[in-house]
């Protein structure tokens, strides 16, 4: 008798982190004890009768969800459904387009030809400072100062907008 009241504690907690109620899980668990019954009783052969009790339970789970959820699914083909464009609206794609050529033109205008350069190497290209300061003979400090300059400029510029 404790094997079947420790399958009953497994499936109770097994079927609770699945996220039904306490008072679900003992109805379910339940159900699945007396599907197990019948089945014996109807002569047919067991030999797991924890993982038919496991199975049992989370398919009635399942079918209990699916009847309170209705169906999951839609009756539509793929061609009828509407589908939502997640692209950005024109008018948003062409504000950026405006920003980013705003900020080409103030990092042209404020910075030296090698900021710039530093910059682009760290943003765009992804480079380390360390891999900076190797490729234009300069300390990484020095690579931190250009890009903290690089940063300020477009920092002031955007509180301006």
């Amino acid at each position: 008798m404790t094997g079947w009241i420790s399958y009953s504690q497994r499936l109770l907690r097994l079927l609770r982190r699945r996220g039904r109620t306490s008072q679900e899980a003992e109805d379910l668990v339940q159900e699945a004890f007396l599907r197990l019954h019948v089945f014996l009783k109807e002569g047919k052969e067991v030999r797991e009768p924890e993982a038919f009790l496991v199975r049992t339970a989370l398919n009635l789970s399942v079918d209990r969800y699916r009847r309170e959820h209705g169906n999951l699914y839609v009756d539509q083909t793929l061609e009828e459904l509407s589908l939502v464009d997640l692209a950005p609206a024109p008018e948003d794609m062409c504000a950026a387009e405006q920003r980013l050529e705003r900020m080409r033109q103030v990092l042209d205008s404020s910075l030296s030809p090698r900021t710039r350069e530093v910059y682009f190497l760290q943003r765009l290209e992804g480079f380390t400072y360390e891999e900076i300061a190797k490729r234009m003979h300069m300390s990484v400090r020095t690579v931190e100062k250009h890009v903290a300059r690089a940063l300020t400029v477009l920092l002031l510029e955007r509180q301006r907008e």
